[in-house]
């Protein structure tokens, strides 16, 4: 089992850490980790890992068997033994824009309240796919409305519920290809705005910054048909 430590914390940089195992493939498994694995449209993070006599690239980050996080070197190299202790650092530029694009895109579900079909995050953009028949009519007028609510400066917290809470309450999940992880018990639900005033509530296992106003502008993409039912919407970080 891996600690995720960038669930408590998704601002972490560097972090101490204890090699607890190492995969046929060329993984190392940490007792406890800031790197976030692939999962949820969003890349596993990247960065290095430094010890006494030795320090490694990391070019992304997946899950592994049970609660276990794997680190994947960019290239083949000598691994720190099981039992090592070390430093991981994170590529946080790029785990940052993963973070201000994840949140952009929760704004771009309220800003278009239509059911999600899909999803993907990058450094630079992002996108949602949408169950929606015909492509809306003022791009601008979207891209103008999700900058307003990005300006707002709105908070973004997380809170946690039952798994036969979210199911009494199937409204909470917008996305209709991927659904909450089962079997914790809990789930963590994200929110956008405070409890009494909130802008957006769904649950959702990435990383995200802390009030919105950290997004900085945003620029919509082309609108693309993707099948007789969905649109695909996209966004960039426009700074």
């Amino acid at each position: 089992m891996t600690e995720a430590l960038f669930r408590d914390d998704p601002y972490l940089r560097e972090a101490p850490g204890r090699v607890t195992g190492l995969t046929d493939e060329g993984g190392v498994v940490l007792d406890a980790t800031i790197f976030y694995p692939t999962g949820g449209g969003q890349p596993g993070d990247s960065g290095r890992l430094v010890w006494e006599g030795g320090e490694i690239a990391i070019a992304t980050t997946v899950k592994g068997a049970g609660d276990a996080i794997v680190l994947v070197p960019g290239e083949p190299a000598a691994l720190p033994p099981v039992g090592t202790e070390l430093r991981q650092v994170l590529d946080w530029d790029r785990r940052h824009r993963h973070m201000r694009i994840h949140t952009a895109l929760h704004l771009l579900s309220v800003v278009i309240p239509l059911p999600v079909t899909g999803g993907a995050i990058s450094a630079e953009k992002g996108r949602l796919d949408f169950d929606m028949p015909e492509a809306p009519g003022d791009k601008a007028a979207l891209e103008a409305e999700l900058n307003a609510l990005a300006a707002r400066d709105l908070a973004v917290t997380e809170d946690w519920i039952t798994e036969d809470a979210l199911a009494a309450n199937p409204g909470l999940v917008k996305t209709m290809s991927v659904k909450p992880p089962a079997g914790a018990g809990r789930v963590r639900l994200i929110r956008i705005g405070t409890a009494d005033a909130q802008v957006d509530l769904q649950p959702c296992g990435g990383t995200h910054v802390r009030s919105t106003g950290e997004i900085g502008p945003l620029a919509l993409g082309k609108i693309e048909k993707k099948g007789k039912q969905n649109r695909r919407v996209s966004l960039r970080l426009a700074d």
